[in-house]
């Protein structure tokens, strides 16, 4: 039985990890250059490693702060 942690994790599964829609994960992405996009054909698919993920939820906690 393989039960390594993989390096990266797609938009889907990092939105569900943070508790936050897929459309605030990329807005967040695009705004502070995490994460990157990786093509193959037609399709495309933005990776984010464990440390944009902890980054990301820093910068949706501030935001949250803020907006109270």
């Amino acid at each position: 039985m393989d039960n390594q942690v993989p390096k990266y994790v797609t938009r889907a599964r990092a939105s569900l990890m943070l508790g936050i829609h897929q459309a605030e994960l990329s807005r967040i992405s695009k705004e502070s250059g995490l994460g990157h996009l990786e093509r193959a054909g037609d399709q495309e698919e933005t990776y984010f490693t464990y440390e944009e993920l902890r980054r990301i939820c820093m910068v949706a906690a501030h935001r949250l702060q803020a907006a109270r």
